[in-house]
């Protein structure tokens, strides 16, 4: 009797050919498991699909609400960008899919599971360390660093295996996307001279076809999780949603990204988060009025930490676990509203308020109502300017001479 494997099943070229590969040249039974996570593909289709393509039985695994709550939140409250620019959101959703591929591995008797990443990108890591702290035990296939084919080669090995994808060699590109972002690359994008052609974008609109007139919205957070907008409460995943809609429609949330990956080679890749890129600038808008200088300071260099741990496949590990400790303490008073603008491509914040702000007009105001005592700064500065009197005295005077 035929081995049982447990695929991730996205239906797009890679996991659809993978199915095929895995039942013809291995002699798995292939059980294909698509993990929403929140992509826009219709669930009967991917169905279709996966048995069209071999697979002896297809599992759906509705992960939304444990992406946003568990993966996505996390993420936001610990300001977690790689590099700068991405948001992370499919190295956010590696992890928990390889949960997924554990846990249905078990219901199945599985002896193995399998993904669809190459043996150049950052995917095979997510996966196969996830799988490795979670189940030691089970075996990992990766069809795509093993079979020797080439993007072309899987083109023509779906077309004579009439296996249908959503992929031709007019458009090649692969994709990526969940909640929290989508990731476009191949094909032209694969030049860094060349600009995306507005074909690749589905979320966002291009600034030139954007409104003209700025939208406004109040994004209300408690302990650092977003719990509301324009006074509305809502949960993650439809508060999510619905700013990917608003922000994209201003054409908020695209990123051109010539990134390191972890293989160690640069790629460009393309996102769009509208809104992560929302979401990430007013939470740090609002830790600029709830959090000391030293917590902000200290938090923009974890920050990177988890970013980097994020991006490296490291979720399952007790590094993650002490980092997150600390941001969740850090995010105790994280509690307020934030209002921003969206207009032509950019999410800017024009207003905050917290009933735990550290921010005190009576202090900052130069007009009526100012309590600050200026007759105290001439001895403060005495004091702080000591040091530097001392060394100029006995150092730098000396080599003027």
């Amino acid at each position: 009797m035929p081995e049982k494997l447990i695929l991730a099943y996205s239906g797009g070229l890679d996991t659809s050919v993978a199915v095929r590969w895995l039942k013809e040249e291995q002699g798995y039974d292939v059980v294909a498991l698509t993990v929403d996570v929140g992509m826009q593909k219709d669930r009967e289709t991917l169905h279709s699909r996966a048995l069209a393509a071999g697979a002896v039985a297809f599992r759906w695994a509705e992960a939304q609400d444990t992406f946003v709550r568990h993966f996505v939140f996390p993420a936001l409250a610990a300001g977690a960008v790689y590099e700068g620019q991405y948001p992370l959101a499919t190295a956010l959703g590696r992890p928990l899919i390889a949960k997924h591929l554990v846990e249905v591995a078990r219901q199945e008797g599985a002896s193995a599971v399998a993904h669809g990443s190459t043996g150049k990108g950052n995917d095979q890591v997510r996966f196969d360390v996830s799988v490795q702290a979670l189940a030691p035990d089970l075996r990992i296939v990766a069809p795509v660093r093993e079979w020797g084919m080439n993007r072309e080669d899987e083109i023509a090995y779906a077309q004579r295996h009439n296996i249908p994808v959503p992929v031709t060699r007019e458009s090649p590109y692969s994709t990526d996307e969940n909640l929290w972002g989508r990731s476009i690359e191949c094909g032209v994008l694969e030049d860094p001279w060349a600009e995306p052609p507005e074909e690749v974008f589905e979320w966002t609109k291009s600034v030139a076809q954007a409104p003209d007139q700025p939208a406004y919205v109040e994004i209300a957070f408690e302990r650092g999780a977003p719990v509301a907008l324009d006074g509305r409460e809502l949960d993650g995943v439809t508060l999510v949603k619905r700013l990917n809609e608003l922000a994209g429609e201003h054409g908020v949330g695209r990123i051109d990204h010539l990134e390191n990956r972890l293989v160690g080679i640069k790629s460009r890749e393309i996102y769009e988060a509208p809104a992560a890129v929302t979401l990430l600038r007013a939470h740090q808008a609002l830790e600029q009025m709830t959090l000391s200088k030293e917590q902000v300071r200290l938090k923009e260099r974890i920050a990177q930490e988890y970013a980097d741990l994020i991006y490296n496949g490291l979720w399952f590990t007790v590094h993650h676990q002490d980092l997150a400790a600390y941001v969740q303490s850090t995010q105790r008073h994280v509690t307020g509203s934030v209002r921003v603008r969206l207009h032509k491509g950019t999410a800017t914040v024009v207003g905050r308020k917290s009933p735990k702000s550290l921010y005190d007009f009576s202090l900052a105001t130069y007009d009526k109502g100012d309590v600050y005592d200026q007759s105290a700064a001439p001895g403060f500065i005495h004091v702080w300017g000591l040091p530097v009197r001392i060394q100029a005295r006995a150092q730098m005077l000396e080599e003027e001479e």
